[in-house]
């Protein structure tokens, strides 16, 4: 596969370590960017358009859909996918009504390998 940008948006370290080492061990070429909040996510895509960002819905600051409103609106090529344990229908219907993917955690690498694949 040829290299790619990804950015991980979690304010839970632990979250984006497992994210990026399962990212890293299938495409060790591809740029990982990590970000703790949507604000600090924000701050980055001046510089960074990612090809995938995988961004969690509760933290502080703005949530996962206002990121990812956001980076729809700097890098509109962008796949988003919500990685989050709320798992609520309301979250799940306006994530598909902006065009992002939902994922329901715990983090497995089947669901990891799933969205950098699509």
């Amino acid at each position: 596969m040829s290299e790619k940008s990804v950015l991980i948006v979690d304010d839970s370290r632990v979250s984006r370590m497992m994210v990026s080492a399962i990212i890293k061990s299938q495409n060790k070429d591809w740029h990982i960017e990590e970000a703790a909040s949507g604000d600090e996510a924000v701050a980055k895509l001046s510089e960074l358009k990612p090809n995938i960002a995988i961004i969690d819905f509760n933290m502080p600051g703005i949530d996962g859909l206002q990121l990812a409103e956001k980076i729809k609106q700097e890098s509109p090529d962008t796949e988003i996918t919500l990685l989050t344990a709320n798992i609520q229908d309301s979250i799940r219907d306006k994530a598909a009504a902006m065009g992002v993917a939902f994922a329901g955690k715990p983090i497995t690498e089947e669901k990891i390998i799933d969205i950098i694949s699509s």
